[in-house]
C-alpha cells in the first residue's frame, strides 16, 4: 500500500460522498488527516484536474478527469437520451447535421448524429472517434476542459502545433467553437459546450457546406444551439 494514493482515493471518496464538493475541513476529516497534508495533496489533485475550485466557492469540487473517468465506464445511453431531445430540436431548427459529442480520453467520441435534409450536408459520424486537435469540437473540450488541455499539451504537442493557444482562448472567451475549412475544405462548424453542475460533460456541434454556413450564419447557429443546450436540465442521479 502506498500511503499518499490510498489518501488521495480517501479524499476523493470524501468529496463524493459530500454530493461532489467538500470543504478543506471536511475532507481532511473524512480522511483522518491534518489540514495541512489534506491541502497539500489536493493542491497535487488539483493540478491533475482530478478536483477543481470555483470562483467565489471555498469548496473542492470533483473535477472534469475524473467525471470523464466516470463517463467512460458509465452509461453512455443514458447521456445520449437525455440530450436526443434538444439535438432533435437543433436539427428541426437549423435543418443541418448536428452531432452531440463527448471527449474519450486524448479522442473525440460522437455519441450521436442527426442529418440535415437537405442534398448537400455533412454526413453523420455517430460512433465515430477523432482526435482532441483540429476539429471544432475537439478544441471546444480543449478550451473548456483545463486538466485535459494540459495533458494534450504536455503529451501530443507536436500534433497540436504552433498557434493552437490563441484559438483555444478565444473559444473561451466566445463561449463556442468555431471550424471555417480547417478540418475538411468546403465544409464549416460550430460546436457549444453542454455543462452538468457547472462542469463541461459534452458538445452539441453543428456542420455544412461552406457556401451555405457563413460566419454570420455560424454565429446564429451557435446562439440557437448554446440557448437549446442550457434548457437541458442536469440528469438525475441515482
Amino acid at each position: 500500500m502506498i500511503q499518499s494514493v490510498t489518501r488521495a482515493l480517501e479524499m476523493l471518496e470524501t468529496i463524493a460522498h459530500a454530493g461532489g464538493a467538500a470543504s478543506l475541513g471536511e475532507i481532511a476529516e473524512g480522511a483522518g488527516l491534518k489540514t495541512t497534508t489534506a491541502h497539500n495533496i489536493l493542491r497535487t489533485l488539483q493540478n491533475a484536474g482530478y478536483i477543481r475550485r470555483r470562483p467565489g466557492d471555498m469548496r473542492y469540487h470533483l473535477g472534469d478527469r475524473i467525471l470523464n473517468l466516470a463517463r467512460v465506464v458509465g452509461d453512455d445511453d443514458a447521456l445520449r437520451r437525455r440530450l436526443r431531445p434538444a439535438l432533435e430540436e437543433m436539427a428541426t431548427r437549423t435543418s443541418e447535421t448536428v452531432f452531440l459529442a463527448v471527449p474519450s480520453g486524448d479522442e473525440v467520441y460522437f455519441l450521436d448524429a442527426i442529418e440535415s435534409p437537405r442534398t448537400l450536408r455533412a454526413s453523420s459520424q455517430c460512433g465515430e472517434r477523432q482526435p482532441m486537435a483540429g476539429s471544432a469540437i475537439g478544441l471546444l473540450f480543449l478550451a473548456f476542459l483545463p486538466a485535459l488541455r494540459r495533458r494534450m499539451f504536455d503529451v501530443h504537442a507536436p500534433r497540436i502545433g504552433p498557434g493552437i493557444s490563441a484559438e483555444i482562448d478565444a473559444i473561451a472567451e466566445r463561449g463556442h467553437a468555431l471550424d471555417q475549412e480547417n478540418w475538411c475544405p468546403g465544409l464549416n462548424c460550430v460546436a457549444v459546450p453542454w455543462r452538468d453542475d457547472g462542469e463541461v460533460r459534452a458538445g452539441f456541434g453543428l456542420a455544412g457546406p461552406s457556401s451555405r454556413l457563413t460566419a454570420t450564419r455560424l454565429d446564429e447557429m451557435a446562439q440557437i444551439m448554446r440557448e437549446l443546450a442550457s434548457d437541458v436540465s442536469a440528469p438525475c442521479r441515482g
